[in-house]
């Protein structure tokens, strides 16, 4: 048995305390049968912070530190406080996608306002054939998934002979999506080899998330980047991963708190989309 030493808060030490004691156990015991419970689910389990509608209203003020973000996953997507730029998250790393389309990679501490992540552990591997635009890509996966109403994960690896992406601009506080949408800029890039990060979610997600496939693209030399609009490529290789746990944290301050969140943000995410 190795033996692990390790720092966490007071209030958390507590209530292991708490929790060993009510149970007749040991504090060490309780903390590595959750770490190992904590290991042997994360396969399947997805972490959010805040929502896609809290976005579409203008919520753009951080909820989550980026150090903390990275201990709940290793691969996914989101966008920066006051929306400046795409998150693509690889291989355990933050890169900040600029308006521009040039990204730059986030060894700081800073907040984050929405990301969702998991930890990657492809179940099943595939090559596609031709792909002529983003649909083709997403009809591909469509065939590898069981089922509309789980969650899904897809790693796409490839040379792309063309990616057509977007990347949001900074925007002042309380600019609900749709408008700041409006200064977004497009771009293309040619002859690239790189990576597609991509979350699927079921159409009822669509108070929390952003329902259907969402791709973000890094360069393989991590130069390059932006929010998916068009895709061609010859063939791409493709890891997929079923999500049905799903942890969503919440704001507890700012605006998140006061914004009116009962519109239903389905038009808005299509066309911003």
């Amino acid at each position: 048995m190795s033996i692990l030493n390790i720092v966490v808060a007071e209030r958390t030490y507590n209530d292991l305390r708490v929790a060993a004691s009510r149970r007749g156990t040991s504090v060490d015991s309780l903390a590595g049968a959750a770490l190992g419970d904590y290991f042997k689910n994360d396969g399947h389990r997805m972490y959010q912070i805040s929502t896609s509608s809290a976005l579409v209203e203008g919520v753009y003020t951080g909820a989550i530190s980026s150090r903390d973000l990275l201990l709940h996953g290793d691969f996914g997507l989101g966008t920066f406080e006051n929306l400046d730029g795409e998150m693509v998250i690889s291989d355990g790393a933050i890169y900040q996608v600029h308006s521009d389309g040039k990204v730059l990679r986030r060894d700081d501490d800073f907040q984050i306002p929405f990301a969702v992540v998991t930890r990657y552990q492809p179940e099943a591997m595939f090559e596609t054939g031709t792909i002529t635009n983003l649909g083709d890509l997403e009809r591909v996966c469509d065939q590898h998934r069981e089922s509309n109403n789980l969650f899904y994960a897809f790693h796409v690896d490839g040379a792309f002979e063309k990616i057509h992406a977007r990347a949001v601009s900074p925007v002042g506080a309380g600019i609900r999506l749709a408008d700041a949408a409006k200064a977004q800029r497009e771009f293309e890039f040619k002859g690239v080899e790189g990576t597609l990060v991509c979350f699927w979610s079921p159409g009822y997600s669509s108070a929390f998330n952003v329902p259907g496939y969402h791709f973000h693209f890094l360069s393989k030399d991590r130069s390059e980047g932006g929010h998916v609009l068009d895709v061609r490529a010859m063939t791409l290789r493709i890891g997929v991963q079923t999500l049905c746990e799903y942890d969503i944290q919440l704001p507890d301050q700012g605006s998140f708190l006061t914004t009116d969140l009962s519109r239903d943000p389905s038009s808005d995410l299509a066309r911003t989309e």
